[in-house]
């Protein structure tokens, strides 16, 4: 070849990908057979309540988000089964809170110990029921433990002149994280001497929080667990006179709800509910440390509690914050949780994956479309092309990143929670815009204000309505002894975490007034 023949760059070909050896769903569920033959039946999941494992319910088809392959669905019980469970966990409670705490403390401790030798299995089945990356799904089988570990260590200090509850909590909470917000949330009630009750979430998790709660069952441990639609499981599970407290993670209608029932019924509560994070830039120059976090951001698709899908920038600074901004956001990795190029190789380290099912990727893309059509900008928009996927594999509850500038009022973007991997972003020119847009959905769990000034934040940061509000970086739910609770319609009742979650489930001194949001008075920890 001389010097001027035209060359041609060589071409690679397509990685190909395939499912990593071992973690099948078929496989999955055979483990999760082995480990609890009590709890699993050759096609179906049973309800546990009264001590037993019932085999009552009719189940649903269900499929899991990563591909559409088909999983165990929810055996659904009805409204008069569900009475007869609540039943039956009072007689538990009554028994339970008379155990002394050396005891309960020993059979959590050794319910952790099992969750601990099956935790990669339990992780697997998050992978598939809810499509969690690898690393998240450990992540929150490890919290679920770590967390109540500390708990277990630090429960007398923190049942000081307390008691159990009248009757047991009832758990009614969302999909996203089975074990480090429910399981984690059932353990510690029962620590504190109190039977528990949950309902499956409808949309997922239901083979990973059986096999939990079998695990914690077999140390004797009061808990039962039922499956069943909200329409027909809330009036049991909210307004049934043997209910000691009501525990719920959700969004606000059906959280607002709840929280008419049991207002009325003068019951204890808990209800933890969606608002608008959001993370204002104010004069703030530090952009490396802002490109370092939006990756993190972006975990398991946005669909958290504590997601910030929401930044409010000065106008003057918008130019360089797309400059730290952009780069990050197209360095996400996406696709199939379990898929490799060659069997030996570690499952993937992804941003996140599907979208909880087909039906929510594509409302959300819809609401993306309808916004960019009535003016958004879309300053981003991810494609399949960026993502890993098996050769032909079911990608329909896949929603690649996305970043609107200025959603119109009009669209759910501009005022909602989108609980899923879209970004929005509102201009503004003064500090009172900034605080306004900052409290757009009066009332959230979370926000962050970036600024260089100390003196700034601390102006600024208290008139921002969320319960926890970091400098410069992101705030979570947290663990151990962190606090954690909302501002306005974000949160109703007691707060949550550390001692304040022993709190909550325990009676103190006659006339004491719970820090949260209650109907007749809101008081901060």
């Amino acid at each position: 070849m001389t010097p001027s023949e035209p060359t041609t760059p060589p071409t690679t070909a397509p990685t190909t990908l395939t499912l990593k050896p071992g973690t099948t769903w078929p496989e999955a569920w055979r483990r999760a057979r082995a480990v609890a033959p009590e709890a699993f039946q050759d096609d179906r999941v049973r309800n546990l309540w009264a001590g037993t494992w019932h085999e009552d319910g009719r189940t649903l088809p269900a499929t899991s988000p990563i591909d559409n392959t088909p999983v165990v669905g929810p055996p659904r019980l009805d409204a008069a089964t569900a009475r007869q469970a609540v039943r039956a966990s009072l007689d538990q409670h009554r028994a339970w809170r008379h155990i002394p705490l050396p005891e309960r403390r020993a059979r959590v401790g050794a319910a952790l110990d099992a969750l601990t030798e099956h935790r990669e299995l339990l992780a697997l089945l998050l992978v598939w029921e809810i499509g969690k990356p690898w690393r998240l799904a450990q992540a929150d089988v490890d919290r679920a433990i770590d967390g109540v570990r500390w708990y277990v260590d630090n429960i007398d200090r923190l049942l000081a002149a307390r008691t159990p509850l009248p009757g047991p909590v009832s758990n009614i909470a969302s999909w996203n994280y089975p074990m480090s917000v429910l399981v984690h949330a059932m353990l510690v009630q029962a620590l504190a001497g109190n039977a528990v009750i949950a309902k499956t979430p409808t949309d997922g998790g239901v083979a990973c929080l059986t096999l939990a709660c079998a695990l914690a069952a077999r140390e004797g441990i009061p808990l039962t667990l039922v499956s069943g639609s909200g329409r027909e499981l809330s009036a049991p599970l909210v307004r049934s006179p043997e209910i000691g407290c009501v525990s719920f993670v959700g969004g606000r209608d059906t959280g607002a709800r709840i929280a008419t029932a049991v207002a009325d019924l003068g019951k204890r509560h808990i209800l933890e509910q969606e608002g608008l994070n959001t993370w204002g830039i104010w004069n703030y120059s530090d952009w490396p440390s802002l490109t370092a976090v939006i990756p993190k951001l972006f975990d398991y698709g946005k669909q958290r509690c504590t997601a910030y899908p929401r930044f409010v920038v000065q106008r003057t600074l918008f130019a360089e914050f797309l400059e730290a901004y952009l780069p990050a956001v197209r360095s996400l990795r996406t696709g199939h949780p379990l898929a490799v190029e060659h069997p030996s190789d570690p499952l993937p380290t992804l941003d996140f994956g599907p979208l909880i099912n087909a039906a929510k990727a594509k409302e959300l893309a819809d609401q993306v479309a309808e916004a960019i059509d009535r003016g958004a900008v879309p300053l981003h928009q991810g494609s399949a092309s960026d993502a890993r996927f098996l050769a032909g594999q079911d990608t329909s509850a896949y929603l690649h990143p996305v970043t609107l500038l200025n959603p119109p009022p009009s669209s759910p973007l501009h005022h909602a929670e989108p609980f899923g991997p879209v970004d929005t972003i509102v201009l503004v020119d003064t500090e009172a815009e900034l605080l306004a847009a900052m409290n757009a959905s009066n009332g959230a769990l979370v926000a962050t204000l970036s600024t260089d000034d100390p003196a700034t934040y601390d102006r600024l940061a208290p008139q921002i309505r969320a319960f926890k509000t970091g400098h410069g970086k992101p705030r979570s739910r947290g663990d151990r002894d962190e606090l954690f609770g909302g501002f306005g319609a974000s949160w109703r009742g007691a707060f949550v975490g550390g001692e304040l979650l022993v709190r909550a489930v325990t009676e103190g001194p006659e006339g004491e007034r719970l820090p949260g949001n209650f109907p007749d008075y809101h008081l901060m920890p």
